[in-house]
């Protein structure tokens, strides 16, 4: 069964465009096949000509890292056609900006496998930027991070988007941060692309009401920036409010006795007697 039908996608230069949409409708599936990793076929092409796959950077939403590399031979790694007994001083240069940039500069010593999983995410990050792919394909970026690093992660995406030219395809969840940092964002629903728009413009219609099952209220924070605050839908309150009825008999309702016990009032335990010690004598 296809999940999503077939469709043209276009990606700007230096634009990041966000893919939105509910769980299970296909934001995994199309980054993998994209990255051509999956088993539906997807054909990227530049200039007219299929783009080889090492210019696809591509991290999943899910990833397990048990390595006991150190932070900066990770990132490395992003080279790996590059190293030799060696390493070039100019890499190692580049290798540690991206680290910087990341917030990770004091971490390059450190093993893999003591990192936190934030931190292991943004390793991964750095990984796939120092590689300098021509195409990054991101699967819910964000997902391990705190909100400092929320903002810090996309804001080194964006700037690197920006000065390379390389356009990004990042799956997130958070309407906030997919609006203030994408250029584009891309709505997924029923098997394939409900919208292809601009976040003012999607903002203006009821797409993500009708696909997140939603009702969006748009606010703007101090910067200018729109701040979505999700509200359950009219439909899902009343649906709510019926669960709420039909709730568990309140403490000072009376309950049902249990199989096998009374319904009468229980009964202190009968305190034990005292009992006497043996040979014990009378002290003055």
């Amino acid at each position: 069964m296809a999940i999503l039908r077939p469709r043209r996608l276009e990606f700007q230069a230096g634009q990041i465009l966000g893919l939105v949409g509910p769980n299970g409708y296909g934001k995994s599936t199309l980054l993998s096949a994209l990255a051509g990793l999956g088993p539906q076929q997807a054909t990227i092409r530049l200039n007219g000509q299929p783009m080889p796959a090492g210019d696809i950077g591509y991290l999943p939403q899910d990833f397990v890292v048990r390595s006991a590399l150190t932070v900066l031979d990770a990132v490395l790694l992003g080279h790996c056609e590059q190293l030799g007994l060696r390493i070039d001083p100019a890499l190692l240069g580049q290798a540690q900006a991206c680290l910087d940039d990341l917030g990770l500069g004091s971490l390059a010593d450190r093993p893999l496998n003591t990192l936190s999983g934030g931190q292991q995410q943004r390793v991964m990050i750095a990984q796939r930027l120092f590689r300098r792919p021509r195409l990054l394909l991101l699967g819910e970026a964000t997902s391990a991070l705190d909100l400092h690093h929320q903002l810090e992660v996309l804001a080194t995406l964006r700037m690197h988007a920006r000065q390379t030219g390389v356009p990004m395809l990042c799956a997130l969840h958070d309407l906030t941060l997919a609006v203030r940092f994408c250029d584009r964002l891309l709505v997924l629903a029923d098997g394939g692309l409900a919208a292809d728009d601009t976040p003012a413009e999607l903002l203006a219609t009821r797409c993500i009401a009708d696909h997140r099952a939603i009702e969006p209220e748009v606010l703007t924070c101090r910067a200018g920036s729109p701040v979505i605050v999700a509200h359950q839908p009219a439909w899902a309150a009343k649906r709510a409010a019926r669960a709420d009825k039909r709730a568990l008999p309140r403490l000072s309702e009376p309950r049902e006795p249990l199989a096998g016990g009374t319904s009468g009032p229980r009964r202190a335990p009968d305190s034990a007697p005292e009992r006497p010690f043996m040979n014990r004598r009378e002290r003055p």
